[in-house]
């Protein structure tokens, strides 16, 4: 039997432990568990509920840091300093697992040795909601090689992955090491990636592996300046990557490329859309620019620039009301184009 160390950090999240901890270890049968949970400092019931938790059941270790730490610190405490099982998964004290997802990360794991990680679909649900309905029948199990894999993540220029659904060999784990406090909030995408670069990725088919909780006080950022923020972490995650990693990419210069021109695209993208739905006085589109600039020498041949060029020739007072008119230069430069030579003709 398989044996899974799940490394739970807490920080003001007691409240759910309890929920938390009971998917991990009564809802996996098939794989020998065993749960730390790290709090980190909460100054709330967190550690005096950990350590309840901990007294009923034999499985469960419990670490209080006496002063916060933060985030990467505690993952990195918990997946190198202690995880011993074969597996290890890292999964923070506000998600919870889908029943049996260990057993079927373990099981692709067990069968294919050149796996390094597994995953499989999150389900997403509202903090005061109730979980969604979880598929729990896999359909198989695909591995894709970690380098076709890694170059696919650097033509998307994003992750596809949220973190509780991810179940990571131990071994290979403490090969890469941790996480880069460098990285505050792009450091998971980064750790896929690293891992990937050195071993295969497992994906587990036709069930859902995890529950991730989308609430006010997850660290992922919805508003314009977060946005811009976002992009910037993504540009160090993925050119740490190519640092970390370039004797295992010798295409490191073409992937570099690649990942460039696709954010400074999305860049641009989101400053001309900002022209469209009339936020051009909330979305910082100048830094946009100066983002894309910064990404890509050339940047003002992109169809993006393009499209944000005519639309700053309109106006931003204009434009929203002829945004329908208006053809993306991502969709269909050519109808754009005769668009806005007539709009040209007529002396705007």
């Amino acid at each position: 039997m398989s044996t899974v160390s799940v490394v739970i950090p807490c920080y003001k999240y007691g409240h759910f432990l309890a929920d938390c901890v009971s998917s991990v270890l009564d809802e996996q049968d098939g794989v020998d568990v065993r749960v730390l949970i790290i709090d980190d400092a909460s100054p709330d019931d967190s550690a005096k509920t950990a350590l309840k938790l901990a007294a009923a059941d034999s499985r469960i270790q419990v670490r209080v840091h006496e002063s916060n730490k933060g985030h990467i610190a505690t993952y990195n405490e918990g997946l190198l300093e202690w995880a011993d099982g074969d597996y290890v998964a890292l999964l923070s004290a506000d998600d919870r697992l889908v029943p049996g997802a260990l057993v079927r990360a373990a099981d692709l794991l067990d069968a294919h040795p050149e796996a390094g990680f597994a995953y499989g679909r999150p389900l997403r649900f509202q903090h005061g909601g109730p979980l969604p309905k979880a598929r729990t029948q896999g359909t198989g199990s695909v591995v894709y090689p970690g380098h076709w894999w890694l170059e696919r993540r650097f033509r998307e220029g994003t992750g596809c992955i949220t973190s509780p659904e991810v179940v990571v060999r131990t071994s290979l784990q403490r090969e890469v090491g941790g996480y880069d406090p460098e990285l505050p909030h792009a450091g998971d995408i980064e750790m896929w990636m690293r891992l990937a670069a050195r071993a295969d990725v497992g994906y587990v088919r036709g069930a859902d592996q995890a529950f991730y909780r989308v609430h006010g006080n997850n660290m992922s950022t919805t508003d314009f300046g977060g946005q811009l923020d976002d992009l910037r972490q993504r540009l160090v995650a993925f050119d740490s990557v190519l640092a970390k990693c370039a004797d295992q990419l010798p295409q490191a210069e073409q992937l570099a490329d690649t990942v460039h021109t696709r954010l400074a695209r999305y860049a641009l993208r989101r400053a001309y859309r900002a022209y469209d739905r009339g936020r051009t006085d909330i979305v910082p589109v100048d830094d946009l620019v100066a983002f894309a600039a910064e990404c890509r020498p050339g940047f003002t041949s992109l169809p993006e620039y393009q499209a944000l060029y005519r639309r700053r020739r309109i106006g931003a007072g204009l434009m929203p009301y002829l945004q329908p008119l208006v053809w993306s230069a991502v969709v269909d430069r050519g109808r754009e184009w005769l668009w806005w030579q007539s709009w040209k003709r007529r002396g705007i």
